[in-house]
């Protein structure tokens, strides 16, 4: 018969719920047509013109029958493929209720924080304690320390230190206030029950497969002066990795290499940061090194890469850069490669073995190792 929507009542609010939040967030009807919202299959249909369209249809009408195309379009016979609705019996009463796993308001949650990596989970502590920081009203605070307590006690702990408060004791059945006016508030008591799966790798990010940089983003700092053959070397093998490469210099328009070769940069240190790309390279060339050196905004940018945990490499030639960062005075003094994919960063002289080691680096993704012992102000 197809693919057909049940009668369930979540699904079917959802089904208004999300054609209404398209058209308000995108703005017109043909919001399935935008690239990143177009189906991979063709779609065909009568509906035309409107914001945003992206077909271009053929002849003159969108409707049948007609008396200027041959009767087209027309409607397809079920035995011909067209769609016709499932005859589904339905027997039922409607009522303004609500299945008791409605009220199991936790153990999704607990389920997904228990996936997660130690890294993860210090992220998610970090992000509640910010908001919940944001918070004015303290009695808010603490309900909500209430709630996270059902999730998992030690995140609650986590949080109340961080905002200076004690967790309530509050009984589970009385946390959802959300009650209907003539209704018994026992029937609409939280649920937390312990549930079937306590942990699954699917939601966590440090499962994620770790062999490819295929759309990686990787930015390689530049002035004038800088190599030429470090910069083609290097980007020539990210891109045929997949990569995306952008090269950042201190200023747009055209920089000048050590062999007297012009170079466009694709942003400069104001319009680009790097919270937008997944590695950093910094070329060598002695000039170049000395600009990058004294460029604050380059720092920073490596300062932050190195916050966030991201792969950094480095010319032998450049290693004054990296000497200005607040990092690298925590970088231990001798480099095997074991320890070059422990902390994310390499410095050498040897560009083959330097982007083949980068280019492992940055496959494994983020190195949050870094994030205990080596906290950076950036």
């Amino acid at each position: 018969p197809g693919i057909d929507f049940t009668n369930d009542p979540l699904l079917q609010g959802r089904l208004f719920s999300y054609t209404d939040t398209q058209l308000i967030r995108l703005g017109g009807p043909n919001f399935h047509e935008i690239p990143i919202n177009r189906p991979v299959v063709p779609v065909h249909n009568n509906q035309r013109d409107g914001y945003m369209r992206q077909t271009i249809n053929r002849g003159k009408t969108s409707y049948g029958p007609n008396g200027i195309a041959n009767q087209d379009p027309q409607q397809v016979k079920a035995a011909d493929g067209g769609f016709v609705s499932y005859n589904e019996r339905i027997d039922a009463k409607k009522i303004r209720a609500r299945s008791r796993s409605f009220f199991d308001h936790f153990s999704q949650a607990r389920l997904f924080f228990n996936s997660q990596s130690d890294p993860e989970k210090n992220h998610i502590i970090d992000a509640l304690s910010f908001e919940l920081g944001k918070v004015k009203a303290v009695e808010i605070r603490e309900r909500m320390l209430a709630v996270l307590a059902q999730i998992d006690k030690g995140l609650a702990a986590e949080v109340a230190y961080a905002l200076g408060l004690h967790i309530p004791e509050i009984a589970l059945e009385d946390l959802n206030n959300s009650i209907p006016a003539d209704a018994d508030r026992a029937d609409y008591a939280s649920e937390n029950p312990e549930g079937s799966l306590a942990k699954s790798d699917a939601l966590s990010m440090a499962g994620t497969v770790k062999d490819t940089i295929k759309t990686r983003k990787i930015a390689i700092l530049a002035a004038d002066g800088v190599d030429e053959k470090a910069i083609s070397t290097v980007k020539t093998a990210l891109v045929a990795e997949g990569a995306i490469v952008h090269i950042i210099a201190p200023k747009l328009g055209e920089i000048i290499s050590k062999g007297d070769q012009k170079i466009v940069p694709d942003e400069s240190f104001l319009t680009a940061a790097s919270v937008l790309y997944d590695a950093v390279y910094v070329a060598g060339g002695a000039n170049s090194v000395a600009t990058l050196e004294a460029e604050a905004n380059a720092v920073h940018f490596l300062n932050e890469a190195f916050k966030h945990c991201k792969a950094i490499a480095a010319d032998n030639e450049a290693i004054q850069v990296l000497e200005s960062t607040y990092f690298h005075k925590k970088l231990p003094a001798e480099y095997s490669k074991e320890t070059v994919l422990r902390e994310g960063v390499i410095v050498s002289g040897d560009l083959k073995e330097l982007t083949s080691t980068f280019i492992e680096m940055i496959a494994l993704h983020r190195f949050w190792e870094r994030e205990n012992p080596r906290k950076i102000p950036a």
